[in-house]
């Protein structure tokens, strides 16, 4: 390892990179999505799409984060000798940079829920929920606060360092994530009716399956398992030589598709058990479900407040682990490109992602004016970095490693210098230099409704 510091633990490697992963992301759109496309069987090509699209994915920004032990733009550029190759780098961590400004407004609005849950003031019937979430998403500065708290937690975490910060704090939130996910589980399937909603989890509906299906599956793959952000390839350049990288890859692939399956065991039955269908977006964590908590357990109210906290601890914990990992990404390239102390480049990013946040909080409603292409600011970093700048990173990202990479490199570090998985590396070649350019390419075409 060099003196930049690293993980120290195979643990602390798997939490920290299995939170970046896991995020908002994983509560309300898997179990969104699933619903929309036909529950387990949605779920089984879901899983198809990891193993093809997912792990060769991850394996591709590990290979080069850790070959190059290095921020993202210097590990293209070692790994390439190009700095037209370096530019991936860059756009990775532009990508996430932009994705934590706004990112960090909902984050502050899980914040806010959480602190009206334990003071009992998210109360009341659907009417009242839908206009307390309208009232405060539109006020001038209460989300532009709470977005900037979020950063800040975020902040205090990147400045104490990988093992110190990152990994600390890894091992603490992936834990309690896990702890808080497994009692809302246990609590919503004991509601009356709420078998119909495991059912509906885990009984296939194959009639439902088309090729609207599949494209989700692979796009909710490539986001949910944060491919084209740089952060794997960050994440990587802090493992140490002898981690073994497709198991790591398959490790944190699995915990991140069982949390979005608890996730929906969370969800379904309890929606299932009050007859209600679950929505998309904020509407579902901030409108559907505090009603829906409500309903449930209206018989034993301590009981729903106390999910309720439990449920929006749980959404501060899973951004929280992803926040991190977005903002290590541009700490560490200009605490290396501008050789800056670690706190300066993480105020840097700090700074920069609290503007955004405040921008994007405002043109949600409290200002008009901040918009561009006929969309809120919000909207538009949300959609330029899911339609165009994730997948494209993704895209540049197997083109690299598939065809211009030196391909001895690739096996040593794949095999670990022959150590480990010689058996799998033709399969990933194969996989990186035919498959995912085919599926990213799909994904693009998808998110622009073209497919």
């Amino acid at each position: 390892m060099s003196d930049r510091g690293g993980f120290a633990s195979r643990m602390g490697v798997i939490l920290a990179t299995a939170g970046s992963a896991v995020g908002l992301g994983n509560v309300w759109r898997f179990p969104y999505v699933t619903g929309e496309d036909g529950g387990a069987a949605f779920i089984l090509i879901y899983i198809c799409c990891i193993l093809v699209l997912g792990i060769p994915g991850m394996l591709s920004e590990f290979i080069i984060g850790r070959h190059g032990q290095s921020n993202a733009a210097r590990a293209y550029h070692f790994f390439s000798g190009s700095r037209l190759w370096r530019m991936v780098g860059h756009l990775g961590i532009l990508t996430s940079t932009i994705i934590l400004g706004f990112y960090a407004v909902v984050a502050g609005w899980c914040l806010q829920y959480l602190f009206a849950s334990i003071t009992g003031t998210l109360v009341g019937d659907l009417q009242y929920v839908t206009d307390y979430f309208s009232t405060f998403a539109s006020h001038p500065w209460k989300p532009c606060l709470w977005g900037v708290v979020f950063v800040l937690l975020t902040h205090q975490v990147i400045v104490r360092g990988v093992q110190k910060g990152i990994e600390r704090a890894s091992k603490i939130l992936m834990p309690l994530l896990l702890i808080l996910l497994v009692v809302i589980v246990v609590a919503s399937c004991s509601l009356p009716g709420a078998g119909q909603g495991v059912r509906f989890l885990f009984h296939p509906d194959f009639s439902r399956l088309n090729h609207h299906v599949l494209l989700d599956a692979l796009g909710q793959a490539f986001f949910s398992l944060s491919l084209g952000t740089a952060c794997l390839c960050t994440y990587a350049s802090y493992f140490s030589r002898d981690t073994h990288l497709l198991r790591s890859a398959s490790q944190i692939a699995f915990i991140d598709l069982g949390i979005a399956l608890l996730a929906g065991l969370m969800i379904f039955p309890a929606v299932f058990s009050v007859g209600v269908e679950p929505t998309q977006g904020p509407s579902l964590i901030f409108v559907t479900l505090p009603n829906v908590f409500q309903q449930a357990f209206a018989s034993v109210p301590v009981v729903g407040r106390a999910i309720a906290i439990t449920f929006y601890a749980l959404l501060v914990f899973a951004a929280l682990t992803s926040t991190i990992s977005m903002h290590e990404i541009g700490t560490a390239f200009f605490t290396e490109e501008l050789h800056m102390p670690r706190h300066r480049s993480a105020w840097i990013i700090t700074i920069v992602c609290s503007v955004l946040a405040v921008l994007c909080s405002l043109s949600v409603g409290a200002v008009e004016g901040i918009s561009v292409m006929g969309q809120s600011l919000m909207d538009f970093c949300d959609n330029l970095t899911a339609k165009f700048m994730l997948p494209l990173g993704g895209l540049l990202t197997s083109i690299f490693i598939g065809w211009f990479a030196n391909k001895q490199i690739v096996r040593d570090e794949f095999t670990n210098h022959g150590t480990v998985a010689r058996g799998f590396f033709a399969g990933y070649l194969f996989a990186v230099r035919f498959v995912l350019p085919v599926l990213i390419v799909l994904i693009f075409l998808h998110q622009f409704n073209i497919l």
